[in-house]
């Protein structure tokens, strides 16, 4: 067995949130130069530009890419040969609380859904937690903003839907988003399970990498399938039309019932900003 102290958990999950919320991505930066070149919309063009401008900045001068710096999303992946003795989500949210506040990061986090009173360190994060071979602790850290996860949707499909409702309702979802979820985007689709399983195989797509594919052949098709379907829906950067609505789509399936399908979309905004470090 292997442990890992509190402090080391602690400690990285302080600088995971702290680095991702100035610091885009070097993978998304490439797809937003490369949007850019092929770009023939001179708005669009421009606004990829500045988009490309303000993660630079942020980088440089140790500043956020944006002002929402989100709910903070962890899943842990915890080996079988490790050992913890302490509370694992305790030991998460005093990461967070760190990092939002030796980064000066807003603080976004309500008590409760209609009490609205803010907890003032960004606590209590989301946490996931899964078990794996071996002795390492695998940790994903995004701090997800609102404006592109309340246009995030789910929906029970029949299964006689295919292919194509699962296409009608992503495109439909990009739509309805608009300019609100900070286009171009990076789409989660989940497919499969159930109700709630469909929405966390969603959230896990926006953790791949960007150049990714996924393993299965169906998935890869339907990946190629949306990713040109929603680039063609004219909706564009931030909203004002162009041909870059979306950087990439990941997605990620599972078995479900015979009577089902589940789809999601975990809609991610330009600003990805994700870290992971293995332990």
């Amino acid at each position: 067995m292997r442990k890992i102290d509190q402090s080391i958990l602690i400690s990285n999950i302080k600088q995971l949130f702290m680095n991702a919320a100035v610091s885009l991505d070097s993978k998304v930066v490439h797809a937003l130069e490369e949007a850019q070149k092929i770009e023939s919309f001179a708005l669009a063009r421009s606004i990829l530009g500045k988009i490309i401008k303000n993660q630079e900045i942020a980088r440089n001068e140790d500043i956020p890419i944006c002002q929402d710096t989100g709910v903070a999303v962890v899943f842990l992946e915890i080996g079988t040969e490790v050992f913890l003795d302490y509370d694992i989500e305790a030991a998460v949210n005093e990461g967070v609380r760190q990092a939002y506040f030796e980064g000066y990061l807003r603080k976004s986090v309500v008590n409760h859904p209609l009490e609205r009173k803010n907890t003032l360190d960004n606590t209590p994060a989301i946490v996931h937690i899964k078990q794996i071979p071996g002795d390492r602790l695998i940790i994903h850290a995004a701090p997800k903003g609102a404006g592109s996860e309340n246009m995030s949707r789910l929906a029970m499909l029949p299964p006689s839907a295919g292919v194509k409702g699962i296409e009608s309702f992503v495109l439909e979802t990009v739509k309805l988003a608009g300019g609100k979820a900070c286009p171009p985007l990076i789409l989660g689709i989940g497919i499969g399970g159930n109700f709630e399983k469909v929405a966390i195989l969603a959230k896990t797509a926006l953790f791949r990498s960007l150049d990714d594919v996924a393993e299965n052949q169906t998935d890869r098709e339907l990946e190629e399938s949306l990713k040109e379907l929603v680039n063609s829906s004219d909706v564009g950067p931030m909203g004002l039309g162009g041909a870059t609505t979306c950087l990439a789509v990941k997605v990620n399936s599972y078995p479900c019932h015979i009577a089902s399908l589940p789809v999601a979309v975990n809609i991610q905004c330009h600003a990805a900003r994700k870290k992971t470090v293995i332990l």
